[in-house]
């Protein structure tokens, strides 16, 4: 398959996805863990894992290749000793352990077991039943809430691969995440990217080292020109504005504007993903509940400055108005998730209607439970492929998010 990295759309040709199939870390989770790793339920794993692999199996009988991001996290990680002892001293530093007898021994205690095992652990968490750290100073106690069963806390989000990082045009952000559940999961995007002959030269729009927030589910490539970010719970605006000023200035950009669109801030809405997708060249599903009650919604459209400004932004509060401008379209189709129905749309909002991935022009992925919304699409005339989705659900995260796309055809 081809090197590096394609993503000028949503909706081309699916041809390489970066997925990671849910393991030990979800049943990892508890009653009392739940909010912190930001989970309204615990799935079966044993589900959960044949879900996503016919989930996989879609993808893949549709033209996709499914790389796993923990098969190249090991290929990155084994290139030398170096690299592997770099990703653990960083990995440990930043769950706040000092060096000491419990950063030791927990560096020891990884770094023993083959990569693929370390990578899997990772995944999993350290529970403290594991090892007999005996500490000998406050200082290194520094990461180790006494009451936390975890030295590593498991990386249950992770099977929702589109968040801590996307790829955009030839490259890719590398996300700094909102809550610290989810953090771990962006450095070993770092290393996959600094170290895998796979991304050898592809450009970084935006590193993890920084104190603004921005998450993948608000990443949407609508064109090769175009790129739509949701300011939502998750991403600020100033991380949109300082990621816009990349793009403008980057020779290896082709991105010239940047449509803010202004989303709830809450769990049930936590992504512009999760409200709003584009499946087709003038077709997109949304979550009617975004719109204010005169059917407004704050959206920007951010273009390079002039007269010696860096940015122009533009204040628009109609949706398809701000699309039509953006993407030169005369005409739009605003499928409703739910059919705009009061008690169908949340619940299938909920349960991720809105979230739907694009394998090709008018052709999605999307979870087999929001049936309303599947049959208004079918009516629209797309192309519905249904998934499982019993267990992977309870996760609040659908076919999008699920899923990176590495490769698409252009369109």
């Amino acid at each position: 398959m081809n090197k590096g990295i394609q993503v000028n759309s949503e909706i081309g040709k699916l041809k390489s996805v970066l997925l990671h199939r849910p393991g030990a870390e979800v049943e990892n989770i508890t009653p009392d863990t739940m909010q912190d790793l930001l989970f309204d339920d615990i799935p079966f794993l044993k589900i959960a894992q044949k879900e996503h692999d016919y989930f996989a199996q879609v993808l893949r009988d549709n033209g996709a290749e499914t790389l796993y991001i923990e098969d190249l996290a090991v290929e990155a990680l084994d290139k030398s000793e170096e690299i592997k002892k770099n990703f653990l001293t960083t990995l440990l530093t930043e769950h706040g352990y000092r060096h000491g007898r419990t950063f030791e021994e927990l560096q020891a205690y990884l770094s023993g077991m083959s990569t693929k095992d370390m990578v899997t652990k990772i995944y999993a968490g350290v529970r403290k039943n594991e090892l007999d750290i005996k500490r000998s100073t406050l200082s290194d106690m520094a990461g180790s809430d006494a009451e936390n069963l975890f030295y590593l806390n498991p990386l249950p989000n992770a099977y929702f691969t589109r968040d801590p990082q996307a790829s955009i045009g030839v490259g890719m952000t590398i996300n700094r995440m909102t809550f610290p559940a989810r953090q771990p999961e962006s450095l070993i995007t770092e290393y996959v990217m600094a170290h895998h002959p796979r991304f050898e030269g592809t450009p970084i729009w935006r590193d993890r080292n920084h104190t603004t927030r921005i998450e993948g589910g608000d990443e949407l490539v609508l064109s090769k020109n175009v790129v739509a970010i949701g300011v939502s719970e998750r991403t600020s605006s100033k991380s949109i504005q300082q990621l816009a000023k990349e793009f403008f200035r980057n020779p290896a950009s082709t991105f010239d504007t940047v449509l803010a669109v202004e989303i709830p801030h809450n769990h049930a809405m936590m992504h512009l993903d999760t409200v709003f997708t584009m499946i087709n060249h003038d077709q997109f599903t949304v979550f009617p509940g975004i719109f204010h009650g005169d059917g407004s919604i704050n959206t920007f459209i951010i273009k390079p400055g002039k007269d010696g400004e860096e940015v122009e932004i533009e204040h628009l509060t109609d949706l398809e108005k701000a699309l039509k401008k953006v993407l030169n379209l005369s005409e739009l189709d605003l499928i409703e998730c739910g059919n705009g129905d009061p008690i169908v749309a949340p619940r299938e909002q909920w349960n991720d209607g809105s979230n739907t991935l694009a394998i090709a022009p008018g052709e999605i992925v999307t979870y087999d439970r929001n049936y309303v919304t599947i049959e208004l699409l079918k009516q629209h005339g797309v192309k519905v492929h249904e998934i499982l989705s019993s267990e992977l659900a309870r996760g609040r995260g659908g076919a999008r998010c699920m899923s990176q796309p590495i490769w698409r055809d252009e369109i």
